[in-house]
């Protein structure tokens, strides 16, 4: 290890589909990010699924595996903790990471609430520890390549733009009734699932939201009850049916500050749609669209013409973003693990230098009260200011 290379000890509670990719990120930060300014550690595992915290261990090296949380926590060699348990458990877990001295890596919506998301951005600044938020698709290169287009006026003022997040990974009737679809322990269903990813896009696109209007809706109201552990959007069968509590769907029409207009859907029982995310941001001399599907590609429209412009495909390439950090020439593909390897490094970065870098807690608050204004709106069937 180069000497100028600092060891960072890492630890991950919650380990579903998720804590594996934290897990896998860490070891690939030191493959694409040779000069450091760290490469983690992962020494520690914490999930209540009896045996699952050993496997893991065993799997990734890991020192140690427990059960308890809070075990993993009191450990005064652990650095840093990336928090991938359900959004219930957000709030007492990311503030009890930062109680403790350690930085901290959540995922989103970051609790239920932009109460539960603002409590851990105040421990945050009351113990000084740096934060990361697993808004991971702004860490696409061509993301990051439409954010400058569109900063540096190469479509003209934006007038309007839409956000979509579709998904058909709660489509089956009988997917199983897990925590995600209980209002007390999943919160407000896709809206903090996917709503926050394209809340996060929208205000790192394009700015700050001034009102909204939103609308939702529960398209399958039952579920059945899963008969043991569960991990990721399995299938149950043989047990009862219970209700589903939160959103299948949700919609909103947004007024931005800069005076732009722009669409925001979400929905996770979309048959015929598997991860339909992208976004389309329309200017006034221009255009530029994004589908996560071709991760690497940007569709753009830029010209004096107005009427009958036309579109071209642009290729994105070592010159945008983390690019170089993971292919050598454009229209090689990467892949939603590399935006978390992105999202790894940046945080591992910021607790060396002490500078935030990428999504931090400040960006979970933001999207939490987009989120619980979209909420408001919905109650009240009318706009609200947020």
């Amino acid at each position: 290890m180069p000497a100028t290379v600092t060891p960072l000890r890492v630890a991950i509670v919650g380990f579903g589909w998720m804590g594996r990719v934290h897990a896998q990120a860490y070891a690939r930060v030191r493959h694409h990010y040779p000069e450091g300014p760290a490469f983690p550690e992962l020494v520690a595992i914490a999930d209540d699924v009896p045996g699952r915290a050993e496997a893991a261990a065993a799997q990734f090296g890991a020192a140690t595996a427990v059960t308890d949380w809070r075990a993993l926590i009191a450990d005064p060699d652990i650095d840093a903790v990336s928090v991938t348990a359900p959004n219930f458990l957000h709030r007492e877990i990311g503030t009890a990471v930062l109680e403790a001295g350690k930085h901290l890596w959540i995922e989103k919506p970051v609790g239920l609430s932009a109460a539960d998301a603002q409590a851990v951005a105040d421990a945050a600044v009351a113990h000084g520890r740096q934060t990361a938020v697993g808004f991971n698709y702004r860490n696409a290169p061509a993301v990051q390549a439409a954010r400058e287009l569109i900063a540096s006026g190469g479509i003209g003022s934006v007038t309007h733009a839409r956000f979509r997040f579709f998904s058909d990974y709660a489509a089956h009737p009988d997917g199983a009734l897990t925590w995600r679809y209980q209002r007390a322990r999943g919160g407000n269903g896709v809206l903090g699932d996917l709503g926050s990813h394209a809340a996060d896009l929208a205000w790192y696109l394009l700015g700050d939201v001034a009102s909204l209007v939103a609308d939702s809706a529960i398209f399958v109201p039952e579920r059945p009850e899963p008969t043991g552990a569960t991990s990721g959007h399995q299938l149950a069968s043989g047990g009862s049916r219970g209700p589903v509590e939160n959103e299948d769907y949700v919609s909103a029409q947004l007024r931005l500050l800069s005076g732009a207009r722009c669409v925001l859907e979400a929905c996770r029982v979309s048959v015929g749609e598997q991860n339909s995310y992208g976004f389309e941001v329309h200017g006034t001399r221009g255009a530029v669209r994004w589908d996560y599907r071709r991760m690497g590609e940007l569709e753009c429209a830029r010209g004096d013409r107005f009427q009958d412009e036309p579109s071209a495909t642009v290729h994105v390439g070592p010159g945008s973003g983390d690019y170089a950090a993971f292919q050598p020439g454009a229209a090689n593909p990467m892949g939603y693990d590399d935006l978390k390897v992105i999202e790894a490094q940046r945080f591992v970065r910021s607790i060396v230098t002490g500078v935030p870098e990428g999504a931090t807690i400040a960006d979970a608050v933001r999207s939490a009260r987009t989120l619980d204004a979209m909420t408001a709106s919905i109650e009240k069937g009318a706009w609200v200011t947020v």
